[in-house]
């Protein structure tokens, strides 16, 4: 992921945006509407189809950002003077104006076989925080980075959840800091790669907040009625073992494709509107995990817009929540208003969609790796009763 120039024309800053959050509340009826919900929601780029950032800044009204380092940036980061003068560049002139709330540095660093990227991520972390703490900006926007799911070598039950021997000597510096920092411990989710892999094994009702008798965790004897909570739970038992109780577990990307190939099964509009719907009414509620019921979860959803140009099968295209034309993929009760095109989108006809995101916060473009994510709960999962 290339870092692109910020524009400097009042638009949010765009380096490296992972899109954040959405407020709505349940309707009588059921349906979402504008109110105190709060969501986060990936803003994607990699199309050539989508609404110009401008209107898509107007759309979502108020946002807060994540903005992130690429991992071919990360290394640069170790050097002091290069991590102050990016903090210059990229945060410091839009705040206060630009809600920028959280720096991600990396994204799924641990899952490539890079060593010296491995070794760059916490000395670049520590550059970036030190930066903002000589800015005056500590305590403002967070440092941290976001993993993927392979990190953990053991996730069922949820309490047995253990990090992968290889990433504990870089997971257990980096967990200091983020207690130190006061920080979150970030993790990309999908529960749709469990089902996909063996929907014979892994019951739909389970993946999808749907009715259904879940799995008991022999151990803590907690019940676990969907997947998304048992990973989540598992990984704050892997920060758990690592002497950590400190560190809140937030959700920086979960999604369901809208459409797949021949052989990727699930990824319907009316599964991925299940799911999302269902998500979002757990949300609604501040409902927390069942080992941390009194903390909410932090969801943030995987991704606002279909993607044309996403490499990989047809499901890597069709995350998102709305066609590029503003248009709802399917219905979860958004309701708003996509702006007329502004000049550099002359060339394409688009529909005005009646949909609002009233406030909105902002992570980066994204995991391109989530077709690895259900595989370590897969087998764990096959053979539970539910």
């Amino acid at each position: 992921m290339a870092v692109a120039e910020p524009s400097r024309t009042g638009s949010p800053p765009r380096v490296l945006l992972l899109v954040y959050a959405v407020l709505l509340t349940a309707t009588a009826d059921g349906a979402l509407a504008a109110g105190g919900l709060s969501i986060g929601i990936n803003y994607g780029q990699i199309a050539d189809n989508l609404p110009s950032p401008s209107r898509v800044s107007m759309l979502l009204r108020s946002m807060q950002f994540v903005i992130g380092i690429g991992n071919e940036n990360v290394s640069a980061m170790t050097d002091p003077a290069a991590a102050r003068a990016w903090v210059q560049q990229h945060v410091r002139p839009y705040l206060p104006s630009t809600r920028i709330t959280c720096i991600t540095v990396g994204n799924e660093v641990f899952k490539g076989n890079d060593t010296a990227l491995k070794d760059s991520l916490l000395p670049a972390m520590r550059s970036v925080y030190q930066a903002l703490g000589a800015l005056g900006l500590q305590g403002q926007v967070n440092v941290t980075t976001a993993h993927s799911l392979d990190i953990m070598g053991s996730s069922y039950p949820p309490s047995a959840g253990a990090f992968r021997p290889d990433v504990v000597p870089y997971i257990q510096p980096l967990l200091d800091f983020l207690s130190a920092a006061r920080s979150p411990f970030l993790i990309n989710c999908y529960p749709y790669f469990a089902y996909k892999d063996d929907p014979a094994g892994v019951p739909l009702e389970y993946v999808l907040f749907q009715p259904n008798a879940g799995v008991t965790d022999p151990t803590t004897g907690l019940n676990y009625d969907n997947m998304l909570y048992a990973q989540v739970d598992s990984v704050y038992a892997a920060v758990q073992a690592l002497g950590h109780t400190d560190v809140d577990v937030k959700i920086s990307e979960t999604g369901w494709p809208s459409r797949g190939d021949p052989d990727e099964a699930g990824a319907t509009p009316q599964y991925a509107g299940i799911y999302i719907g269902n998500l979002l009414r757990r949300i609604e509620t501040k409902q927390g995990t069942p080992l941390r019921p009194a903390v909410p979860i932090d969801v943030y959803v995987f991704a606002l817009f279909n993607e044309n140009l996403k490499p990989g099968p047809a499901s890597e295209r069709n995350y998102g929540l709305f066609y590029p034309d503003g248009t709802p993929v399917y219905d979860v009760g958004l309701r708003g208003y996509l702006p007329p095109m502004d000049e550099s989108d002359a060339t394409r006809t688009v529909r005005p969609a009646k949909w609002q995101l009233p406030e909105a916060r902002a992570l980066s473009q994204g995991s391109q790796s989530r077709r690895l994510q259900g595989k370590s709960l897969r087998s764990r999962h096959r053979d539970r009763s539910m």
